[in-house]
C-alpha cells in the first residue's frame, strides 16, 4: 500500500480480515481460489467433515465479506473468488522488506 488506510478502508478491510479469522473459511478460500475458475459447493462440502448447513453458513459469511461470489446452477452453488476485494488485502500485507 502506498498510503495508510482511512477509516473506510480499514472498516472493510477488517470485514473481510474477520471473516478468513476461521480456519474453515480460510479453507473455502484457499479452495475456491486454487480452483480454475469456480468450484461446485458438492467439491467443498466433500473436502470438510463437517454438515452442509455448517458449510453453507461459512461460505455465506465469505459471501457477506465480499471475498467470494455464489451462482445457483438447478440444485447446486458454484463459487469463485472476487480477485478485486482480495487485493487490498494482499496489498496491505505486502510489506516491503
Amino acid at each position: 500500500m502506498s498510503a495508510p488506510l482511512d477509516v473506510e478502508q480499514a472498516t472493510d478491510l477488517a470485514k473481510a480480515f474477520k471473516a478468513l479469522g476461521d480456519p474453515v473459511r480460510l479453507r473455502l478460500l484457499s479452495l475456491i481460489t486454487s480452483a480454475k475458475d469456480e468450484i461446485c459447493v458438492c467439491d467443498l462440502s466433500a473436502a470438510f467433515d463437517l454438515t452442509g448447513p455448517t458449510i453453507s453458513h461459512h461460505l455465506k459469511v465469505l459471501r457477506e465479506a465480499g471475498l467470494i461470489d455464489g451462482e445457483r446452477r438447478g440444485t447446486w452453488i458454484y463459487y469463485r473468488a472476487r480477485p478485486e476485494n482480495l487485493r487490498p488485502l494482499s496489498a496491505l500485507l505486502d510489506t516491503p522488506a
